[in-house]
């Protein structure tokens, strides 16, 4: 397995764990690690576009994290209060 693919693989499954553990009901749409594991998962995705010329899912990627990154700053600064 060539090593882009191996963290197109990790981004996408860090991704689903987020979804399938909100749709579950396991994590919230609020949570800490429902925010962080989408952030690490897109961003990585990010890296993966890159590396196979997918400009468009790179964007899609690059939006997906920046709102992620976003609330886990906010979740972070909600926790301190």
């Amino acid at each position: 397995m060539q090593d882009s693919t191996v963290v197109g693989v990790i981004g996408t499954t860090l991704v689903l764990i987020a979804y399938i553990s909100n749709q579950t009901g396991k994590w919230k749409s609020q949570d800490f690690a429902y925010d962080l594991t989408n952030f690490i998962g897109s961003a990585t995705l990010v890296i993966y576009a890159i590396t196979i010329k997918s400009y468009p899912f790179a964007a899609l990627n690059l939006v997906w994290s920046y709102i992620s990154l976003k609330d886990v700053f906010v979740d972070f600064k909600n926790s301190r209060s």
